[in-house]
């Protein structure tokens, strides 16, 4: 697409982007209508628009908006040569809002990576992994040792696509012989590590990407519970796993609340909770400027809530993990010292060959960023009481502030976003992260 052509075209969309209906939500939308555009010319306006929102703030507010992209693009084709021309103080100063200084250790390789483009990762079908490279091309697989832990699994299914065809198109994307899911949220998969018979509840389901992945390490064998509270995201999943031929799953509905949707126990459980999605700024720069600290406080709440309500479901000698695809110390590490502190039948248990708490960065993955944590609930243990009320819990361990009584506008880029209690989300877009 000419520059200009491309110019414009992004700058339309620019304009109409606000916190209610963020880039993504707006790409989709007018790209999606845009049936006469090739799939290299929609790459390349999605490029653009993510670009000008990740040098928002080094671009002039005096200018018209297409000037301000053309500053943008300018500024990547720079930084993309030579990373070291913008110093480490600039991005900590204009990359990330004040509010994460407070929150996330930024250190100059994390800070240079969000200023790249994200890479594409795929999970494919065991059964396929050996010939797809070779029909799809451009393929490149995960290292089996990512973490110093070994993940043969990993890097036999793994693999980061550089080409420019537009895979949902492909026969093989069609036909289920892969999934478009990002490195960290496919270790969340292994840090499961489901085995074949057990039964397992994945609490935020979504449109399905972990319970696919699950289902697949389980070989189809056994059962998932599949719950969310979004019976449009749930009929998605049943797409998918047609799709990919599973079959050991029942989809269920579910609002995070205290009654469950069934009385079954379980091997294990993952709570995949909504989250900040701070995990997922390289790929979605836009949110970095519409996420705020009250969203952060209110959503550790409801994480730590889902965590409460989804336990007592757990079998003795079962595993519950929890996963967010975020990186602020209030949905990570205070959450899940909260989770512990309450629930003395459940001991950490350790996450892919590390301790019992694991933060994925983006810049040692080339992916998003996660947080994983696991337990083991003790072998003849009773479900422990509810502990302190979730509020009390979580503002001594979070911060002095006390979060407000509403999720304002919070667009979880990457996860599945639940209403639990009093708490209630607006839209939630879950192709980012990639499920």
């Amino acid at each position: 697409m000419p520059d200009t052509a491309l110019l414009n075209r992004a700058t339309l969309i620019i304009d109409q982007v606000s916190a209610e209906k963020p880039a993504d939500y707006v790409l989709r939308g007018e790209l999606g209508a845009a049936k006469h555009l090739l799939s290299s010319e929609k790459r390349d306006i999605s490029r653009a628009v993510f670009i000008y929102y990740r040098w928002l703030n080094w671009l002039d507010k005096n200018a018209s908006t297409q000037s301000r992209l053309s500053s943008a693009l300018d500024l990547q084709r720079k930084f993309d040569s030579d990373p070291t021309f913008i110093k480490t103080e600039a991005l900590a100063a204009r990359a990330v809002p004040d509010w994460v200084h407070a929150e996330i250790d930024l250190t100059p390789e994390y800070l240079r990576h969000l200023q790249q483009d994200a890479a594409l990762w795929i999970r494919v079908q065991d059964e396929f992994a050996a010939a797809l490279p070779r029909s799809l091309g451009h393929l490149t697989p995960a290292k089996s040792n990512l973490l110093g832990y070994s993940l043969p699994a990993l890097a036999a299914t793994a693999f980061r696509y550089t080409g420019t065809t537009d895979l949902f198109k492909t026969s093989e994307f069609q036909q289920g012989v892969f999934e478009i899911q990002d490195l960290a949220s496919q270790l969340v998969g292994h840090a499961a590590a489901p085995k074949p018979g057990e039964t397992w509840w994945d609490t935020c389901a979504g449109e399905g990407g972990k319970t696919l992945h699950l289902a697949a390490l389980m070989e189809n064998k056994g059962l998932i519970w599949a719950s969310d509270r979004n019976t449009g995201r749930l009929a998605t999943l049943r797409k998918r796993a047609a799709r990919a031929q599973v079959f050991n799953y029942r989809a269920v509905t579910w609002n995070g609340g205290p009654f469950l949707p069934t009385k079954t126990k379980f091997d294990g459980i993952l709570v995949d909770a909504p989250c900040s999605g701070v995990g997922t700024w390289q790929r979605n720069p836009h949110a970095r400027w519409t996420t705020t600290t009250t969203d952060v406080s209110e959503l550790a709440e409801i994480q730590l809530q889902l965590l409460n309500h989804a336990a007592p479901a757990l079998k003795p000698g079962g595993r519950l993990v929890y996963a967010v695809c975020t990186l602020t110390r209030s949905e990570t590490t205070a959450v899940a010292n909260a989770f512990t502190a309450a629930h003395p039948e459940l001991t950490p248990d350790s996450v892919l060959g590390q301790g019992p708490q694991l933060h994925l960065w983006p810049h040692e993955l080339n992916a998003n960023g996660m947080f994983i944590a696991a337990w083991k609930k003790n072998a003849g243990a009773r479900d422990g009481p509810p502990g302190r009320p979730v509020k009390q819990v979580i503002t001594a361990q979070l911060s002095p502030a006390a979060p407000s009584m509403k999720i304002k506008s919070i667009y979880a880029v990457t996860c599945d976003v639940v209403s639990a209690g009093r708490f209630s989300s607006k839209l939630c877009v879950r192709a980012l992260c990639t499920l």
